[in-house]
């Protein structure tokens, strides 16, 4: 017992002597930096001038072929969105094969071949290598781009471009670029519905004969074959293509802003704003703040324990997320940082996006904070190099970035030996924070004049163009609009004679037949409406004069009162007849663009504080969109005489929970018929 006690009380002092040595006030110094042992890609070049790089890995049989076009980038004018038809008309067909044809050869052999605008990728079984070439090639020199296929991807592209307008990322994203780059750049101009329309199939074939040539190419090999081999079978393949001379182009450098500018695109149905703030930055790889720029932005808003997740998210509560980027291109890019947050607290979010962009350039980095960095870059560094593809990619930027051989062998060691005025110093360069385009799309009503304490305010729309000036005549009134809009349908009198409507409408979603059904009972303060997919009720909403539900897959909820109020503005077919003797209040916000056409925007507030947010054309007086933060916007057009009354036969619903924009058309309407308590259940 004695002797187990003396040990015990050996252990104990041992203990406490080890960590009276410990200085726990210090950061532990790090230790070295490892050495990374990364194996050097194999190179040869054909006569064309095709450069390759082979990287062996014959842990599995498979191999992998990666073809890269090195042009600069474009400027596709009144064509924008033509790079983005490239690919897939490649796909679509060669001279030897049909596009039915090349996809049954492909999943015959489980091989994978995709093609973009400026690449070609190949994949399959080492076994089936030779087929896979033989595919691969016969789309890179063969391709016939078929008009049925471009008709495809026009409409395709045009269908998510409608989404896109009404995705507040999409815009955001937009709006930011055109700022930071300017329309006249290639980074900054936009893909519209009219040059997409522009586009041809001779446009796709002139691009195709202009850029791929071996002249700016590199194909890249991954997998079980080595030099000896790859030289045999590019030989083979590749060594037929023609040189040909490619274009460069030289574009105008984008300048920062000379003082902090805001951005907004009024998206009213928005109950969250996008807040993106970004500038301009010169900085490609290789560059001396190059990799302290890696650690400077984890530090600001590269991750959950980032200064801007911090701040924003774990004290404000402002917004799940809040991050930064800090880019690099060989041409320009830029730094960023972006959140969605509450539309009440835009400005507050704004504020301290503002004070860590200073924060970091004014007091720096803690040497906990870079330590802390660099260990999680260190980490994704290592994790990467398990995949041999990256130091294929490794090779190529060397090549393509004229970077020392070893820049990746050391890279470890340069990034370990930053130290915090080294960061600070890349802080300075970098990052202006009083020239920033602070972009913000959400809610203008509620958040303009807050947003102008940070510079002035310049309107965009959803593409990212100066949104049009449009003056409201000085004397309308949101009372004379509701009047104009009345008298443009058919009179008051008349709308409000439609004391029941039974309507039913038709659509389709990603194939699937889709029927809208709505029942209105002014009289007794009654709305029915249901959504039936192939004939089954998916959903459906009841409003009865003093309570409501809603009904989805099984499950029934009962509406709050805020939700019941909501709803019930939303179930009157013409709440502009009746918001008077219903004590809505009406107000004009201004005269808006709407897709090309000027409109004023009306608020309709029930006294409980619930709205409609409608607008009206100014040359016709009718309504042509109504904005709901819950469903999304819905446009009204094709308006036809029904028992004295115009009504919009086709109603085109953008919202966020549906993929593509859903164009309803009336399929039945009837007028004032008797309605029962079976109608609203």
């Amino acid at each position: 017992m004695k002797k187990l006690i003396a040990t015990y009380i050996c252990i104990l002092l041992a203990s406490t002597i080890g960590f009276a040595q410990v200085d726990r006030s210090q950061f532990p110094e790090a230790g070295p930096a490892p050495e990374i042992k990364i194996a050097d890609a194999e190179t040869f070049k054909l006569d064309n001038g095709l450069k390759v790089f082979v990287v062996k890995n014959d842990k599995l049989p498979r191999v992998t072929f990666n073809l890269v076009l090195d042009r600069d980038p474009l400027m596709e004018g009144d064509k924008a969105g033509l790079t983005g038809f490239v690919g897939q008309m490649m796909m679509a067909g060669t001279k030897n094969r049909t596009k039915d044809q090349l996809d049954e050869e492909i999943d015959f052999i489980g091989a994978s071949l995709s093609a973009g605008s400026t690449s070609i990728f190949a994949s399959s079984l080492k076994k089936h290598q030779d087929k896979t070439l033989e595919l691969m090639t016969d789309v890179l020199f063969n391709p016939v781009f078929p008009e049925d296929e471009l008709e495809k991807q026009r409409k395709q592209t045009l269908t998510g471009l409608a989404t896109s307008k009404d995705n507040p990322n999409a815009i955001s994203s937009r709006l930011s670029s055109a700022m930071v780059y300017g329309k006249d750049h290639p980074y900054g101009e936009v893909t519209t519905e009219a040059t997409v329309k522009n586009i041809s199939v001779e446009d796709v074939k002139e691009y195709y004969n202009t850029f791929f040539k071996p002249n700016i190419a590199y194909l890249v090999i991954v997998g079980d074959m080595d030099k000896s081999e790859a030289q045999t079978v590019v030989r083979k393949y590749f060594s037929n293509w023609k040189v040909g001379k490619v274009p460069s182009f030289e574009y105008k450098m984008p300048t920062r802003s000379s003082e902090n500018v805001v951005g907004l695109v009024d998206r009213s149905s928005s109950v969250q704003t996008v807040i993106n703030i970004a500038q301009p930055v010169q900085l490609k790889l290789g560059d001396e703040d190059y990799i302290p720029s890696r650690l400077l932005n984890q530090i600001l808003g590269g991750g959950s324990s980032s200064r801007l997740f911090v701040n924003l998210r774990e004290d404000k509560g402002y917004t799940y997320g809040a991050y930064s980027s800090i880019g690099s291109d060989r041409l320009v890019s830029q730094i960023s940082a972006n959140a969605s947050v509450r539309t009440e607290v835009t400005d507050s979010a704004v504020v301290e996006f503002l004070h860590e962009f200073n924060k970091i350039v004014e007091e720096g980095v803690t040497e906990e904070e870079l330590e802390k960095a660099k260990a999680n870059l260190s980490g994704s560094f290592g994790r990467s190099l398990e995949s041999p593809s990256t130091i294929a990619n490794f090779a190529l930027n060397i090549e393509r970035y004229n970077l020392p051989s070893d820049y990746y062998k050391t890279y470890l060691q340069k990034l370990n030996a930053l130290t915090v005025a080294d960061i600070n110093a890349t802080a300075k360069k970098l990052i202006e924070p009083d020239k920033l385009y602070i972009t913000a799309v959400g809610n203008g009503s509620e958040i303009k004049e807050k947003l102008a304490r940070f510079g002035e305010v310049k309107m965009y729309d959803n593409m990212g163009f100066p949104a049009k000036e449009l003056t409201a005549d000085a004397d309308m009134t949101a009372e004379m609009v509701m009047e104009n809009y009345l008298a443009a349908i058919g009179g008051k009198d008349n709308a409000r004679s439609i004391q029941t409507a039974s309507i039913a409408m038709e659509a389709e979603v990603m194939g699937n037949k889709l029927t809208l059904q709505a029942v209105y009972d002014a009289r007794g303060g009654r709305y029915g409406q249901k959504t039936l997919i192939m004939g089954n009720v998916m959903q459906s909403t009841t409003i009865l004069e003093d309570s409501g539900s809603i009904s989805a897959q099984g499950q029934t909820m009962e509406l709050t009162g805020e939700q019941f109020e909501m709803a019930k503005i939303n179930s009157y077919l013409f709440p502009e007849a009746w918001y008077e003797k219903l004590g809505y209040s009406v107000e004009l916000d201004g005269l808006k663009d709407v897709e090309g056409t000027p409109a004023y925007k009306v608020l309709i507030k029930a006294p409980s504080g619930a709205q409609l947010v409608n607008y009206y054309a100014a040359d016709s007086g009718l309504k042509i969109k109504n904005e709901n933060p819950a469903s999304g916007d819905t446009f009204y057009s094709d308006y036809q005489e029904k028992e004295g009354v115009l009504f919009p036969m086709v109603w085109t619903i953008k919202s966020q929970m549906i993929p593509v924009p859903l164009e309803a058309k009336i399929t039945s309407l009837e007028i004032n018929p008797e309605l029962t308590a079976e109608d609203f259940q």
